[in-house]
């Protein structure tokens, strides 16, 4: 009987670890939405603002490292938005703010289903740590009663 309550407890400690590694990554892939939703507000909320800007307007641009460049705005109407791999195109204010919309909406669905899921892993790790707290409690009561 301890040989299977054993093997129990290590097939749990295996799970328990592989349900750690998994939930680490989950948390990992949530931080990087974040971050991306993040950068995706900050565009938003620029948009905004630029969006009431008139053509030679003068502007900081943010260059890094809280650092700034002036600028004057040569064409008000147009906005280059990033398309992936790489590739930008020119948009007009409206439409650029449209897609940066819809990332949004699409990175909190991933945000919510990610959390979902991390939920998930987290009450199979508590199920399994009460099993496999439980089984070790077992086996030294057992151990305890046959040295006695």
């Amino acid at each position: 009987m301890e040989n299977k309550q054993e093997d129990e407890l290590r097939k749990l400690s295996v799970e328990l670890r592989l349900l750690e590694q998994t939930a680490e990554a989950i948390q990992s892939r949530v931080n990087m939405v974040n971050t991306v939703i993040t950068d995706l507000t900050y565009a938003a909320m620029t948009l905004d603002g630029l969006e009431k800007e008139k053509e030679n307007s003068e502007l900081l641009v943010p260059i890094g490292g809280s650092s700034y460049v002036r600028t004057k705005l040569a064409n008000p109407d147009k906005v280059i938005v990033g398309m992936g791999a790489g590739v930008s195109v020119e948009k007009t204010f409206s439409e650029a703010k449209e897609i940066v919309k819809k990332r949004l909406e699409d990175l909190e669905k991933t945000r919510m289903s990610l959390q979902h899921q991390f939920t998930q892993v987290a009450d199979k790790m508590g199920e399994d740590r009460e099993k496999f707290e439980g089984l070790l409690a077992k086996l030294r009561e057992e151990k305890a009663s046959k040295n006695v």
